[in-house]
């Protein structure tokens, strides 16, 4: 089905499903659907291809202050979809009645309505092979290319209605040198721009280049270091693992307690702004809740809201802001800086270039601590030029240092890093984040 044909189905099932409604029942629908191409490639050929046209409807009963759920494809046949929709509403009956009381259950209220729907302009699917491949033909290139249209739905008992639906593209790949060395980074968006992604792959080969030199043992230590945005946005995903959920912050789990008291602070050049202005993610939460358009988190490194969902409202009795079940972020920003692309090297002078991250986690939560390794196309600085590879680092570093008193400066330019998850469907959103150049980063091993 497509985009419209979806949302006419979905339309009809909500109809028909409130309408089998008893009394003292709340229901709940959310809609996942996707119509995607995918392309994998690997040593610049076409190893697997395909399109994937898929959607699942799933249904949250509540009452007597229990809830239970209910998931089920919608195949565009209306009898099926219709007899799945009953059955399930009926099981769902029988398992409200044997579960335990939730005390923060949260009910549907309210009758807002939204309904956006943004076009991109991708590449046409027989066009995707003509347009990736020449920039790659002599590299062993491996990548997965995946667009198309991604789709959310919501609707209640209560009246809220919301739809959502968006174009987007993501080529998330790697290139590699005959000992086994690579550069890996992204080109996405929602508007194919050829001569973007040639200048991308001409960056991307230079690095390989300088790959192919012996690679410099690096001593553990503390060393001035540029994070490309890829890597930046590595840390940011930090922010989001109980970081600045007021839960957390409430339970005493969250690494950003200090800062909420003031105890803490970052630099005053750090602004982190939640922005669903580009269109790629839907403001709307699991219970049809719309966050504001720009909410900002961290502005001149001060804590000026956190992340707040209804049911931590409820447990606290303070107001929620339309966050998420997890209290995750879903369109962070970072502000960019004044620092340009052709000045990185002079200012890192002596330090590392980092070009990306992974396999990071907390070592010390309380004081915002992460630790993990360097990754793909990390280099030695000398004199504002690129010296040598290094060989993997693995790096021990508070936040509050990384982004408070030791940054030097944040890029005047942004990438968009992502979500390139495919597991159950196609990953919305990602993070617009500038480089960073920070002072004295904590290499350990």
């Amino acid at each position: 089905m497509d985009s419209l044909s979806l949302e006419t189905t979905f339309d009809r099932l909500v109809t028909a499903l409130l309408n089998e409604l008893q009394e003292g029942e709340h229901l709940t629908l959310r809609l996942i659907g996707e119509q995607s191409q995918f392309v994998r490639f690997n040593r610049a050929k076409v190893r697997q291809a395909g399109c994937v046209n898929d959607a699942e409807l799933q249904l949250t009963l509540l009452y007597n202050q229990r809830a239970g759920s209910f998931g089920f494809p919608i195949t565009g046949n209306w009898q099926m979809d219709w007899q799945q929709g009953r059955s399930a509403l009926a099981e769902l009956r029988e398992e409200v009645a044997q579960l335990p009381d939730d005390p923060y259950i949260v009910l549907p209220e309210g009758n807002a309505t939204s309904r956006e729907v943004h076009s991109g302009d991708l590449l046409a699917p027989e066009a995707v092979v003509d347009a990736i491949l020449p920039a790659v033909a002599e590299l062993d290139f491996t990548g997965l290319y995946a667009a198309g249209a991604l789709v959310r739905g919501y609707a209640d008992s209560a009246g809220q209605k919301h739809w959502f639906a968006t174009e987007s593209f993501a080529l998330d790949y790697s290139l590699f040198t005959e000992e086994g060395q690579a550069v890996k980074d992204t080109f996405a968006g929602s508007q194919w721009d050829q001569s973007a992604y040639v200048a991308k792959l001409t960056a991307a080969k230079q690095q390989l280049e300088r790959l192919l030199q012996a690679p410099k043992s690096v001593p553990k230590g503390q060393y001035r270091t540029y994070l490309a945005p890829s890597a930046v946005s590595e840390l940011l995903q930090m922010f989001s693992w109980g970081g600045l959920s007021e839960s957390s912050l409430r339970r005493g789990g969250s690494a950003f307690r200090l800062l909420q008291q003031g105890e803490k602070s970052l630099s005053p050049a750090f602004h982190l702004t939640e922005n669903f202005q580009h269109g790629l993610v839907p403001r709307f939460n699991e219970w049809g809740e719309t966050a504001p358009v720009e909410l900002p988190i961290i502005q001149a490194g001060k804590l000026v809201n956190t992340l707040i969902n209804s049911r931590t409202a409820k447990e606290y009795n303070i107001i929620p802001n339309g966050a998420n079940g997890r209290e995750s972020l879903r369109s962070p920003e970072i502000a960019p800086g004044d620092l340009s692309q052709s000045d990185i090297l002079r200012a890192l002078d002596r330090g590392l270039y980092v070009s990306n991250l992974h396999y990071l986690n907390w070592s010390d939560r309380p004081t915002g601590r992460v630790t993990g390794m360097t990754r793909y196309a990390c280099f030695w600085v000398e004199n504002g030029e690129i010296s040598a590879p290094i060989q993997n680092l693995r790096f021990d570093e508070s936040l509050y240092r990384c982004f408070g008193q030791n940054l030097i400066a944040l890029t005047d330019f942004q990438d968009f890093m992502p979500e390139v998850g495919t597991y159950d469907n196609r990953n919305l959103g990602g993070s617009w984040v500038p480089g960073a150049l920070v002072e004295a980063f904590t290499y350990t091993l």
